[in-house]
C-alpha cells in the first residue's frame, strides 16, 4: 500500500514538473539601454570651420570622401601618433585617390591655434591634412556632431593647461554621411582600407 502511494506521489511530482516545463516561459531581456544608445549614437552632420584657405564647408567637400580628426597643435603625444599613423596611410594613396579625399584636423584649442600655425602642422604630416578651426562654440557644436570630446586642464608648465580629448578618426563617404569611426592606434593599413573601400565607391 505504501509503495502504491508513493508511487502514486512520484507520478503527481513528475506530472507536475512537466507541465510547469511546458508553460514556463522565460523572462524577455530588455534592451532599452543598448536602444537608447543607438538612438543616441552620433549621427554627424554638416558644419562650417575657418583655415588658411578661408571658411571650409563640409557641404563643399560632396563627392570627397572626408576624414575628421579633433586635436590640437600642442598636444605633446595623442596627436602626433594619431596623425603619423594617418598620415603612412595617406602616402599608400595614389595621386587620384587623394584628389578624392580630404583630412580635416579640427582645433579643439582655437586660444592658441591660429590659422597659420594650424597650416603648418597639419602640412608637417601631410599635404592632405588641413587645420581647421573656430569660435569656441562652433568648435563645440561640431564636436557634439560626431561625438567628440574634449575638456581643458589646468596644468603648472609653460603651456599653461593641456587638451584632454578623444582620438578617433571619423570617416564621411563622398556623400556627407557618417560612416564610421577608428580608433585611436588604428593600424595604417586598416585605415588605408577603409579609406580604399571608400574612395571605390
Amino acid at each position: 500500500m505504501n509503495k502504491r502511494l508513493l508511487l502514486v506521489g512520484l507520478i503527481i511530482v513528475l506530472a507536475a514538473a512537466l507541465l510547469t516545463l511546458l508553460l514556463w516561459k522565460p523572462p524577455v531581456e530588455r534592451h532599452d539601454n543598448l536602444a537608447s544608445a543607438i538612438a543616441e549614437a552620433p549621427q554627424g552632420g554638416d558644419f562650417a570651420l575657418n583655415s588658411h584657405q578661408g571658411e571650409v564647408a563640409l557641404k563643399s567637400l560632396r563627392g570627397k570622401v572626408v576624414v575628421l580628426y579633433f586635436g590640437y597643435t600642442w598636444c605633446p603625444d595623442i596627436c602626433p601618433t594619431s596623425l603619423g599613423f594617418l598620415a603612412a596611410a595617406l602616402n599608400e594613396l595614389n595621386a587620384e585617390e587623394l584628389e578624392r579625399l580630404q583630412v580635416l584636423f579640427i582645433s579643439v584649442d582655437p586660444e592658441r591655434d591660429t590659422l597659420e600655425r594650424l597650416k603648418e602642422y597639419g602640412e608637417y604630416f601631410h599635404p592632405s591634412i588641413l587645420g581647421v578651426t573656430g569660435s569656441s562654440q562652433e568648435v563645440a557644436r561640431t564636436a557634439g556632431l560626431y561625438g567628440a570630446a574634449y575638456s581643458v586642464a589646468e596644468q603648472d608648465s609653460a603651456a599653461g593647461y593641456v587638451v584632454d580629448h578623444s582620438a578617433d578618426l571619423y570617416i564621411i563617404d563622398r556623400q556627407g554621411r557618417l560612416k564610421t569611426k577608428l580608433p585611436h592606434g588604428t593600424p595604417p593599413n586598416e585605415t588605408l582600407n577603409v579609406l580604399r573601400k571608400l574612395l571605390a565607391n
